[in-house]
């Protein structure tokens, strides 16, 4: 499967919230969400998916893919921890980051400017270990809504 399959496929959300919010909710999402995006929390933020996709690591090969590569063949399999670490948080942060399972066909998609991590396709032991490891994180998965 290629990038433009997998992100057709059903996906989770990984989160700062346990659930997803109504579009009619009485809340301030936006200004909470532009809370989390800024200095020092997002950095604080990022910090906590690659603990959890350096963690994923230790269960599963990871390809991470370039910021503009279309196919699996321009990424880095196992980086080291801390190139991953500075993927995430740093100078050398990029804007996206894609990590392929590929032996289970998962794609993980991280953007800079978003508080939530999407993984497409995963397989029940995958979602099982991302849901324990996201909740040492402090961070919650969930299934959109318009998906269910």
């Amino acid at each position: 499967m290629d990038i433009d399959e997998l992100i057709e496929k059903p996906y989770w959300i990984v989160d700062i919230l346990p659930e997803q919010v109504a579009k009619n909710s009485d809340g301030q999402y936006f200004a909470i969400e532009q809370h989390y995006l800024s200095e020092p929390q997002s950095s604080e933020l990022r910090r906590k998916y690659a603990n959890l996709f350096l963690k994923l690591n230790c269960y599963y090969d990871i390809l991470v893919l370039d910021d503009f590569a279309e196919d699996f063949g321009c990424g880095e399999l196992n980086p080291d921890p801390n190139k991953l670490v500075n993927w995430f948080v740093g100078e050398y942060a990029k804007k996206c980051v894609r990590l392929l399972i590929r032996n289970e066909n998962t794609l993980i998609v991280s953007n800079q400017d978003d508080t939530y991590t999407t993984v497409y396709n995963p397989t029940e032991r995958i979602l099982t270990l991302i849901r324990t490891l996201a909740t040492a994180e402090g961070l919650y998965v969930w299934k959109p809504v318009e998906q269910s």
